[in-house]
């Protein structure tokens, strides 16, 4: 069984990462998208809510287990008998970084491969970063997110104010 690990903090889940799921769930016999706790960034969902966001946006695909992980990467794909490590580019930064990030992960866990996945043309500019803040100030992020996505977005809004 081939099996892919798609890591990231996915506070929240976006139309694009929806967009990446769909792509290597034809590739993969299974997809594990692995939730983790960014420490660098302040997270406005709970790890919890995060993945049953992801859980009911990913209904339509059979090959997908949402879970959280914490600790290095490395050693979770190894528990997971992981082949390959999902990462989403939008852009040369995006590549750049993920370039960096999958040459320690190849020295750290060799029979492991990174695979870089483009971005539709309508996700390039999609960020969890910028949702969160074009939601919170009221924006219409609708067609950027899954719609319990922008539900959850709007009770966020609503209880910040």
């Amino acid at each position: 069984m081939r099996v892919a690990v798609y890591p990231g903090s996915f506070d929240p889940v976006t139309n694009g990462h929806i967009d990446i799921l769909e792509k290597i769930s034809r590739i993969f016999d299974k997809i594990i998208v692995a939730v983790v706790h960014n420490v660098s960034k302040q997270a406005l969902f709970t790890l919890d809510e995060r993945v049953e966001l992801i859980r009911e946006s990913t209904k339509h695909l059979d090959n997908i287990e949402v879970e959280c992980f914490s600790g290095l990467l490395a050693n979770y794909l190894h528990s997971k008998d992981a082949c390959a490590i999902i990462r989403g580019l939008r852009t040369v930064a995006d590549f750049e970084y993920e370039m960096h990030m999958g040459m320690i992960n190849k020295r750290l866990i060799p029979e492991v491969d990174t695979i870089f996945i483009m971005a539709d043309s309508r996700n390039i500019f999609v960020s969890s970063s910028i949702i969160k803040e074009a939601a919170l100030l009221g924006g219409d992020v609708s067609e950027l997110v899954p719609e319990i996505v922008k539900l959850k977005l709007e009770a966020k809004r609503r209880e910040m104010e």
